[in-house]
């Protein structure tokens, strides 16, 4: 089954050129099935370059999904046009008293601030809440990942020396974890963050579990609360040429960048990307979906709890 979206939503005709098959709201509804309801609080800058990112993943299972985009109230992006929010995305006030069978909340620019220091730190944090009562299982990606570890168990972040960039080799330490279901001994995830956790700060929580680790990019993985929550550090759903775009934009701006590790063909920019996360990023989703949401949740959403 394909996605169920908005009719007029960008991603819709992207994917549709790569031979995806989405479904527009209009057409499910002749579809007598109840479809899983994911909410996604997208927090990157470039939201609808997330969008296509995320339903290109979450469109490769036979499940009908319903998506629902979260915007916060507290901060208005300012690289996304406001008719696009406005016609899209819904408050969280105006959801909060639904549940969802899942959640995937990404990534944001605002790692080098302490968390505190965010502006919209209450309104997310009052959303992590929420989750937790409402959700049965959610995604924390990137800054989203080290923000729910600090705030639900304390787990510090520390600042790197230099940013980590690049595309890293990843093992996963819980071969018998569904989530990891049809993976490779190793595979391989785009980074890219100034910020990281520690395994050691990690393994002092009980509650928490390494599941993933990299030699050079550190931990990747952290699953809590049975497969309800999972903390991931990496951008496993990046597009192609993400990082090349995020290299050459840091490179106009006179910043000190360098190239991706191992992310160009014989490290060379001017031969472009070797793509070899793509197969460990559509298992990865899949398996969440299948595995973590779909088998987990209720038949009757509003018993979630």
């Amino acid at each position: 089954m394909p996605l169920n979206i908005p009719k007029k939503l960008p991603a819709i005709e992207v994917l549709k050129q790569e031979n995806i098959f989405v479904m527009d709201d209009e057409r499910a509804l002749s579809q007598e099935i109840r479809p899983l309801k994911i909410a996604i609080l997208n927090l990157m800058p470039i939201k609808i370059t997330t969008e296509t990112d995320l339903i290109r993943l979450l469109s490769n299972s036979p499940l009908q999904i319903e998506i629902d985009f979260i915007k916060l109230k507290s901060h208005t992006s300012k690289n996304t046009p406001i008719e696009h929010l406005q016609m899209f995305y819904k408050d969280f006030d105006s959801i909060k008293e639904h549940n969802y069978d899942g959640m995937i909340i990404t990534g944001a620019p605002v790692e080098k601030f302490e968390y505190e220091e965010v502006t919209y730190w209450n309104e997310i944090t009052t959303i992590f809440d929420w989750a937790r009562h409402h959700v049965t299982s959610t995604l924390y990606i990137c800054w989203a990942a080290q923000a729910g570890l600090y705030h639900y168990y304390g787990v510090p972040k520390y600042q790197l020396n230099d940013k980590m960039f690049g595309v890293f080799k990843h093992t996963v330490s819980d071969k018998q974890n569904p989530i990891f279901r049809g993976f490779d001994d190793e595979f391989y995830v785009p980074h890219s963050r100034h910020t990281e956790v520690r395994a050691e700060d990690i393994e002092k929580v009980k509650e928490l579990q390494i599941i993933s680790q990299s030699d050079d990019a550190g931990v990747y993985m952290v699953m809590a609360r049975g497969g309800r929550e999972f903390f991931i550090t990496g951008h496993s759903e990046y597009a192609p040429f993400t990082l090349d775009e995020e290299y050459k934009r840091d490179l106009g701006k006179g910043l000190p960048i360098l190239p991706p590790k191992g992310y160009y063909r014989n490290d060379n920019p001017e031969e472009g990307p070797v793509v070899r996360w793509k197969s460990h990023a559509n298992l990865l989703f899949t398996n969440w979906l299948n595995y973590f949401v779909y088998q987990e949740t209720p038949y009757d959403i509003d018993t979630i709890k």
